[in-house]
């Protein structure tokens, strides 16, 4: 017997039933484990299955309602759009129907005015009945004692009582038809104006230019002159040769002369020289150096008055050319009158005449602002200074009714538009208001006093009045005198005479004042 039967045979038979019964516990937990695994896998792939199906089914789902909610929003936009559709049919109905019922009111209001103006026509034909049936009744009753006093009358005291009354009658249709003459004359007055207006005014164009041809420098010292003409004259030939301006240094103190026909050299001399004297270096250089400078200053201030003189008036599309030729009558004058503001004046007043006559306005303008443009380069051109300025006008693109009449404004052409007439007016209008021109004042006031001597002499004036610097006369008359007839032709009668004998520009507006006071005291 080996080692082992000998084991064997010696383990007790309990030992070996615990050992059967241990190792099928462990094996019983052993398949019990391996169940549970297998449980546990299937498990997950029923949970797997599920969650794909719960996943199908969420996803069928929203497709479901995506399909739902666009179903009902293309349901819901048909809607609003057959709503919005019916909206804009009921407003274009009731746009029609307001229209319709605006047409109605105006014609009702149309048909009320028309009703209403009859209304009161017929009223005012009624009035005019009473009137006249009360003026034939008061006709009737003088009639009646008018006959009974010439039965008392002798034949010549008949006679004049009959010749006054007929010189009253005689006024008084007189003045009816001048009510009904003046009424037509207005009624046909936009028609006719530009004629009738041009061709009373023409006669005013007439004008003679005087020059400035010399400016005073005041100096500082009477020793300056000796530095101004420097050695062996040297400074003095230098400063002519530079501004091209004559230096006049004489006897007389305190002062020396620039003198040239060109004023914007003497306006650039003048500057130059009183900046070499405030400096005190006179030398060749300095005042080849100052008048450079000087004149470079003085074409800057002459561009921006010809830019400003533009603005004010409104006037564009000029060529910079012309705009510093029109400058340069900053420094010009005429009878002590600057040429630039004469322009201005003289455009100004043609455009208040074109718009009177329904002209152009704009075309005005150009013609007044450019009518002595002439002016600035006359002495450097040969020729009337309206011929020069319409050359250059023409030159620089201006159009043709814009040159001729700048070229025709003293006559030196044929006027061929009536802008041309109206140019020779203004300027002639600009030259004669008092203060424009020094000479002209003893003239203006001489013409007042004829204009108030003319209407004093007819009978009846009380007093007279010449106004608003002579463009209007106030007549006051004797009121026991001079009857409303009486005045309206007597107001006639003293503009004839003003416009037979006095020369004026423009016209003059004859007032006759009539006025009756009765005063009575309470005692």
């Amino acid at each position: 017997m080996n080692s082992f039967e000998i084991f064997w045979n010696g383990i007790n038979p309990v030992v070996i039933n615990v050992g059967f019964v241990i190792l099928g516990f462990f094996f019983n937990a052993y398949l019990s484990r391996a169940n549970a695994m297998a449980a546990s896998q299937r498990a997950s792939v029923i949970m797997d299955e599920a969650r794909k199906q719960a996943e199908a089914i969420v996803h069928e789902g929203n497709v479901s309602a995506r399909e739902e909610v666009l179903k009902v929003r293309e349901h819901s936009e048909k809607e609003q759009e057959a709503k919005r559709q019916s909206i804009i049919a009921l407003e274009d109905r009731v746009i029609a129907r307001e229209k319709d019922i605006s047409r109605k009111l105006e014609l009702l209001e149309t048909k009320d005015r028309a009703l209403t103006e009859k209304l009161e026509k017929a009223e005012q034909q009624n009035e005019d009945l009473k009137t006249k049936q009360t003026e034939l009744k008061g006709y009737i009753e003088e009639a009646a004692r008018r006959i009974q006093e010439v039965g008392s009358l002798s034949k010549e005291d008949a006679r004049k009582l009959i010749m006054n009354q007929t010189e009253k009658e005689l006024e008084v249709e007189i003045s009816g038809l001048i009510r009904q003459q003046q009424k037509t004359v207005h009624e046909q007055a936009r028609a006719e104006a530009r004629d009738l207006v041009c061709t009373a005014i023409e006669r005013y164009a007439a004008e003679h230019v005087s020059n400035i041809t010399v400016t005073q420098v005041a100096l500082p010292s009477e020793d300056m002159k000796g530095r101004l003409i420097g050695k062996e004259g040297r400074n003095f030939k230098s400063f002519e040769m530079e501004s091209g301006v004559n230096l006049i240094i004489d006897e007389t103190p305190g002062m020396v002369q620039l003198s040239s026909f060109d004023p914007v050299r003497r306006e650039v001399a003048r500057v130059a020289l009183e900046k070499l004297m405030a400096d005190g270096r006179i030398h060749p250089a300095s005042i080849e150096e100052t008048v450079k400078k000087t004149r470079s200053e003085i074409d800057e201030i002459i561009r921006q008055a010809g830019e400003d003189a533009l603005y004010k008036l409104g006037i564009s599309g000029v060529a910079p050319e012309l705009v510093k030729i029109l400058g340069q009558l900053k420094y010009r004058t005429s009878y002590k009158q600057n040429v630039l503001d004469h322009s201005m004046e003289m455009a100004s007043l043609m455009a208040m005449m074109a718009a009177d006559l329904d002209l152009d306005v704009d075309l005005a303008k150009r013609v007044g602002i450019f009518h002595d443009l002439g002016k600035a380069v006359d002495h450097e051109v040969e020729g009337p200074h309206a011929t020069i300025g319409a050359n250059l006008l023409r030159k620089y693109g201006e159009v043709p009714l814009v040159y001729n009449a700048v070229a025709a404004h003293h006559d030196d052409v044929e006027k061929n538009s009536v802008y041309a007439v109206l140019a020779s007016a203004a300027d002639a209008m600009t030259a004669a208001r008092p203060g424009a021109r020094m000479d002209t004042t003893d003239l203006y006031l001489q013409r007042l006093e004829k204009i108030e001597k003319i209407a004093n002499s007819f009978k009846g004036v009380e007093k007279c009045y010449a106004i608003q610097a002579g463009r209007e006369l106030r007549v006051m008359v004797e009121g026991d005198k001079v009857d409303d007839a009486r005045a309206l032709i007597l107001a006639r009668e003293i503009a004839n005479r003003i416009q037979d004998e006095v020369k004026y520009p423009g016209q003059i507006k004859v007032t006759v004042i009539r006025e009756t006071r009765a005063i009575e005291y309470a005692k």
